[in-house]
């Protein structure tokens, strides 16, 4: 590629970032430490610490980020060593359903959790009629507080970005250091402590981080669920005034910084020494066939999980075809109403073209941005290439409600950026938002494709007189084709069901997307919430199309997509 054009790409990509990524953050900040006569303080700062509500808020969010992140690591460790050891009847089936969790966003699916794990669900009345439980004193299994409701639906969303990353971190073990290891009589258990965990430690971290941001700042399940003592909830809670109330802004400023440094921690406790020992395996991980009982159990772990993963799916596919499920196991009146109200409500109809509009443009924006930005990383040799892959990067590992929050304060009347609002369509803004935050998984797949295709084809065209843009549209982008339809198909569908931009940024009906539209119908009376469902379950079937067909193109590069 021309040199000059990628320079021209690298300052382009830098201005986009520095616009609607960097501005964002520093304008929330700014707003964190000015007083109204434009002084600078920090008592709004030390006030979050001093105040108990906010302390307990952020106390809330720790838990939160910490049980779901060990949860999801419980339950995607174990499930990776065995597929990653053993091959095993219906393993290709089982290991595919494993990405079933992430097709439906989490607070859609704490609809079904209520439904079956609340005081008058389906558990608790199953316990009822078997005569193991009082009736007059059901038992709460989501926990006062809601806290372990909220890190269950977390958990059992997340754990796939835990199992894909260290199932890549799996195959890129040397089998060579294990078998050293036996050889030495390091073996079972001792050598899994020892040898194997150490080198995929990256990958472990690299999951982990990604779930630990995503959980500890939730914002859907907690507002699903009534958690309102947590700082995701507190600031959203805190856009209602927004003008003249500097604590909102304190808090998001506190949830960044903490979130950084929990980052950083990590990496120095995980990330960096043990970096240099986790380089690719230089040969094949030989796979051993499982005996009767292995291949019992790996089916038994692999079956057990999804199940457990399928409930939240399964409940809030029941709440959509009931007329009335409380205190029953099953819903006892059958209707297949809400799924027609949920494509011809005035609400859910204009809300689906709403997503579907601002997702494919979001989509397009990425795939230019995306084929642009892996082009300069991967084949050219421009200094500080590598700082706008790691800038590409970044918007995964900055809480999504944190942008979201800057978007809206950016665009408020009289503010800079108060011009992307056409009039109270959020169309723009919306549309950037969606790009920022889905633009990593564009340019992981694109950068894979590049890595993958021979670069002699490109000069042999250019050879033959071809001009390098036209090299790269006629010869490299046809063979990479696969890579940029899965990382498309990716953020598109992750733009469709986006919440902490949806929630935040569309204030308006005629405006909403599809997440803001289910979170209106919960929270409305009648036969809001089976609406809600019905629309849910239209979602989960359009997600599960788009993430499976993403899965069948990376296959387990899937897992790249998912780290910073």
């Amino acid at each position: 590629m021309n040199r000059k054009l990628a320079i021209t790409i690298y300052l382009s990509t830098a201005i986009f970032f520095a616009l609607f990524f960097v501005y964002p953050i520093w304008h929330t900040v700014k707003e964190a430490f000015v007083t109204t006569d434009g002084g600078i303080t920090f008592a709004y700062v030390i006030e979050i610490f001093q105040n108990p509500v906010y302390v307990e808020g952020l106390v809330n969010s720790f838990y939160m980020g910490l049980f779901t992140t060990v949860l999801s690591l419980i339950i995607a460790l174990p499930l990776a060593l065995l597929a990653n050891t053993w091959n095993f009847k219906g393993k290709e089936i089982l290991n595919s359903l494993i990405l079933v969790p992430l097709i439906l966003p989490p607070f859609v699916g704490a609809l079904g959790i209520k439904q079956l794990l609340g005081q008058a669900g389906a558990l608790n009345s199953f316990l009822i009629d078997l005569g193991m439980m009082d009736a007059a004193a059901p038992y709460d299994w989501l926990g006062e507080g809601r806290l372990p409701g909220v890190v269950l639906m977390n958990a059992l969303h997340l754990y796939p970005i835990a199992y894909l990353n260290i199932s890549a971190a799996l195959a890129n073990v040397d089998p060579a250091m294990e078998e050293a290891a036996e050889n030495l009589g390091c073996h079972g258990i001792r050598r899994l402590f020892r040898i194997t965990f150490p080198l995929i430690m990256p990958g472990m971290f690299a999951g982990a981080t990604i779930i630990f941001i995503w959980s500890f700042t939730e914002l859907g399940v907690p507002l699903i669920f009534d958690f309102t003592r947590v700082t995701s909830v507190q600031i959203f809670d805190g856009i209602k005034d927004l003008s003249g109330n500097p604590f909102p802004y304190a808090l998001v400023v506190v949830l960044l910084v903490l979130t950084v440094m929990f980052y950083l921690l990590g990496k120095r406790l995980f990330g960096q020494e043990i970096s240099a020992s986790s380089g690719r395996a230089s040969t094949g991980r030989s796979l051993r066939d499982a005996s009767p009982v292995m291949n019992a159990v790996c089916i038994g772990a692999f079956s057990l999980v999804t199940g457990l993963a399928v409930l939240p799916h399964l409940g809030v596919i029941l709440l959509s075809v009931s007329n009335q499920w409380y205190g029953t196991i099953l819903p006892s009146d059958l209707t297949l109403q809400h799924f027609e109200d949920a494509l011809g409500h005035p609400l859910t109809l204009n809300s689906i073209g709403n997503s579907l509009k601002y997702a494919s443009l979001a989509t397009l924006i990425n795939v230019i941005l995306g084929i642009a930005i892996a082009y300069v990383v991967v084949r050219t040799k421009l200094q500080g290439r590598q700082f706008l892959d790691a800038m590409a990067m970044l918007p995964l590992a900055v809480p999504g409600l944190v942008l979201a929050f800057g978007y809206l304060a950016m665009t408020r009347e009289g503010q800079t950026f108060d011009f992307l609002i056409l009039g109270e369509n959020p169309i723009l803004i919306l549309v950037i938002a969606y790009a920022v935050r889905r633009l990593p998984y564009v340019v992981r797949a694109a950068a894979a494709g590049f890595q993958q295709t021979t670069v002699t084809l490109e000069e042999a065209a250019q050879n033959l007189g071809c001009p390098p843009l036209k090299a790269l549209r006629k010869v490299t982008l046809p063979l990479i084709a696969a890579n940029l339809i899965a990382g498309g198909l990716l953020a598109f569908s992750f733009a469709m069901l986006e919440v902490s931009d949806s929630l935040i940024l569309a204030e308006q009906q005629q405006h909403f997307p599809i997440t803001k539209a289910i979170y209106a119908l919960v929270s409305s009376l009648g036969t809001g919430p089976h609406i809600a469902s019905a629309l849910g379950v239209w979602a989960m079937a359009f997600l599960a199309i788009t993430i499976t067909g993403a899965g069948l193109i990376l296959g387990k590069k899937l897992g790249a997509l998912f780290r910073v």
